[in-house]
């Protein structure tokens, strides 16, 4: 799984933010801060206009003192009231249409998906929550950004502003109702769609008899049997039974399945592990160059995603984690395990070829512990490298020094503060391993599927609530399309805010705006750099016009593409609670922002006055 920004723990990310940053409260205050004095200077200046420098100014006062009176007595009672009437309102419009929808794409779903994919659940899994999502945010943007001006059009917003209401209270009234229609849909969408994925990855196999061939230990004596299943969805298994008829049917395609006996026959249950909630132990990355000298990260080998870096065979250049809080308690033995265990990881590898080398068979690494504190070191482990696919694997806890001791893994090789080194090398010249810091990390106890699966549901609804606070209050001021185009722009700008940042900062290759406008039109390409002339001065001066712009827009850009889980339920990861804590409070920010600019923006109608 891709994980390019590191999760800070909840209260790190609120007060202190992680390195180069300031926390979120402190960013918020400011941002609130800003924005409040560009409202004030706006406000002035339209009232200041239109009724003179002293009368503006008594305008200006007035409306602030009033508002937040207004917000200070606002009524929970009315409040309610009026999302009761919201709710009302949005199952007249036949909301439940889009349940319709999402029934007709799960009724049809299996056939477009693969069914010979090499990780069903992650394909099945992806294609839900993805299509709830959109859904999900189509009925928000729609609720929110025409209910409001149609109140406007047809006139029935008199019948509410005519009663003793505040303008607020309208305002958190109908993000609240259209959050509760929201939430009654997502519910369902949620419960159906676990249900559809457990239902479409459930099956079973039978065991092939003509396949079983009996096993022996060193002395002769019949252990079990080896053989194979059936096939079935498109998979076989390979099959491991004991002397008296009971094993597993070992891993493919993601997942596993027990072998029990009844009735004198062998009896494969259903599938075990299609969905997972996998806890990892995160570490710290650093390199070893081709000469063995420490770098911050490999070298590159030309892909414009720098996400990973690699590390080159037959060379000293290693890739090297460092674990904390590494201890006896981590140590797992299999059930079926006479060993005394050890410590199981998970490694992905992304394997990049300058040949083919031979067809057929995988690129070769090897695996090696050491201790950060003494410096001891295990001998080495080779292994195959499963380009892109986690790779779940138990390092044992007896290993062999590098002169031949025994070692054991926590006595001698984790240091007294607990830490522990595990470095890769990749063994064939030619050939490349790529990793990232998330490449690698210490399988926990696995979490609930079915409680990651809610928390993936509630960060949907957290992108839900933040699109319906944003269609409110841009609809108190702006026609119904065109409140709806200005919620658009926020969710298209809100998916693509790293690469948005990233052009108002300098960092993208190209420029900025105009700069990339100029390149495109004179067909130069993004690298080369621009002759120092009188055009590209102006160029340049215009594009800090519009960068400063564009950063400043940025601080109140959502961004979705963090808030989105989607991916660690597809990969079988957990949630983890700090993201959903700061998904929430970043929720709870929108919220109470705009309902405030709505208010003040609701000010400025006619009616409201």
């Amino acid at each position: 799984m891709v994980l390019e920004q590191e999760i800070l723990p909840y209260f790190q990310w609120l007060w202190s933010g992680g390195a180069g940053s300031i926390g979120a409260l402190p960013r918020f205050l400011l941002v609130a801060l800003g924005l409040g004095l560009l409202g004030l200077m706006l406000g002035y200046a339209i009232a200041a206009a239109r009724h003179g420098l002293l009368r503006g100014g008594d305008i200006v006062y007035r409306t602030i003192t009033n508002g937040v009176r207004e917000i200070f007595e606002t009524s929970p009672r009315r409040v309610l009231a009026l999302a009761n009437l919201a709710m009302k309102e949005a199952w007249r419009r036949r909301v439940l249409v889009a349940l319709a929808v999402f029934f007709i794409i799960l009724i049809f779903a299996s056939w477009f998906l693969k069914k010979n994919h090499q990780d069903p659940a992650k394909l099945y899994i992806s294609f839900v929550l993805t299509a709830t999502t959109y859904l999900v945010l189509g009925i928000a943007l729609l609720l929110s950004a025409f209910s409001l001006p149609n109140d406007f059009k047809t006139k029935t917003i008199y019948t509410i502003v005519t009663k003793p209401v505040r303008l607020g209270e309208i305002v958190l009234g109908r993000i609240l109702g259209f959050t509760a229609v929201g939430t009654i849909l997502l519910a369902i969408m949620g419960v159906c769609s676990y249900v559809f994925v457990n239902r479409s990855l459930d099956h079973t196999h039978e065991i092939d008899v003509d396949s079983l061939k009996n096993v022996s230990d060193a002395d002769g004596e019949n252990i079990g049997k080896d053989g194979r299943s059936t096939l079935n969805a498109y998979h076989r298994h390979d099959v491991e039974l004991d002397t008296n008829g009971e094993g597993v049917a070992l891993s493919n395609y993601g997942h596993t399945h027990n072998i029990v006996q009844r009735g004198g026959k062998e009896v494969v249950s259903g599938a075990e592990g299609t969905m997972r909630a996998r806890v990892p132990q995160w570490g710290k990355l650093t390199f070893l160059d081709r000469q063995g000298v420490p770098k911050a990260r490999g070298i590159s080998v030309g892909s414009e995603w720098t996400y990973r870096s690699f590390v080159d065979g037959a060379t000293q250049a290693t890739a090297i984690w460092t674990f904390d809080d590494v201890s006896e308690a981590l140590n797992y033995k299999p059930e079926d395990s006479d060993g005394e265990g050890g410590l199981p990881i998970g490694l992905i590898v992304r394997v990049f070829r300058t040949h083919k080398g031979t067809i057929g068979k995988a690129i070769t690494g090897t695996i090696q512990v050491r201790n950060p504190e003494t410096g001891l070191t295990s001998d080495l482990i080779p292994f195959n490298a499963l380009d892109a696919k986690i790779d779940e694997r138990l390092i044992p806890r007896k290993l062999t020094g590098t002169d031949d001791s025994e070692l054991d893994l926590y006595e001698d090789l984790v240091s007294s503060n607990g830490q522990l080194e595990i470095r890769v090398q990749c063994l064939e010249r030619g050939q490349y391993f790529g990793f990232a810091q998330p490449d690698m990390y210490i399988q926990m106890r696995d979490a609930s599927p079915l409680v990651n699966y809610v928390k993936v549901c509630l960060t949907i609804w957290v992108q839900m609530v933040i699109v319906i606070a944003i269609g409110v209050a841009a609809s108190t001021l702006l026609s119904g399309s065109v409140a709806m185009l200005f919620t658009v722009a926020f969710i298209v700008l809100g998916f693509f805010r790293p690469f948005f940042v990233g052009v108002a900062m300098g960092t993208e290759y190209g420029g900025g705006p105009v700069e990339s406008f100029y390149r495109l039109i004179t067909q130069m390409n993004v690298i080369s750099k621009l002759d120092d002339t009188m055009v590209t001065r102006l160029i340049k001066g215009v594009d800090w016009v519009y960068q400063s712009f564009m950063l400043s827009l940025a601080q109140v850009l959502p961004d979705f593409s963090s808030l989105s889980t989607v991916d660690f339920a597809a990969y079988g990861f957990n949630v983890p609670a700090d993201l959903v804590y700061q998904n929430l409070t970043m929720c709870l920010a929108y919220v109470v922002g705009m309902s405030i600019v709505g208010y003040f923006l609701f000010r400025t109608r006619e009616v409201a006055r």
